[in-house]
């Protein structure tokens, strides 16, 4: 089976340096989306957080000998399903950014762990409990 994803959109940020994890961060940047889904960015609104999915597009090829690292601020060897590493059997990233503002198609943030020209996948919004789900309010169900 093969799974196949476009972008939706870009990241842009003045550094060359990100911090290893958002919540460590405090680096501000743009997520640039395609005009094409512009009208799905009409609820996200400023203070809001929002969860990035995002393509590891800088990391190299997955191979059996990256199942255990260690990462850089940890002195012992873990499964990579246990870690951030942008080493992964699929390259696929997630961060929880602040909005700052919405302009047309640019959502401007803060909390980037992401490089210029990361791609983008997806968007969605930060659902701390069942109860703040616009779907669940409205449903009563998932």
């Amino acid at each position: 089976m093969a799974i196949i994803m476009e972008p939706i959109g870009v990241v842009h940020t003045d550094t060359n340096r990100v911090p290893r994890h958002w919540t460590v961060s405090d680096v501000k940047g743009t997520l640039v989306i395609d005009k094409k889904y512009q009208m799905g960015l009409k609820d996200i609104q400023v203070g809001q957080q929002i969860v990035v999915i995002f393509h590891f597009h800088k990391s190299p090829n997955f191979t059996p000998d990256l199942l255990v690292q260690q990462p850089p601020h940890r002195n012992e060897k873990l499964g990579v399903f246990s870690i951030c590493s942008p080493n992964r059997p699929n390259p696929m990233g997630m961060s929880v950014l602040d909005v700052l503002q919405v302009e047309d198609n640019v959502i401007y943030v803060q909390g980037l762990d992401m490089l210029d020209g990361t791609p983008i996948l997806d968007l969605k919004p930060l659902v701390k409990d069942k109860y703040s789900c616009p779907s669940y309010r409205e449903n009563q169900q998932f």
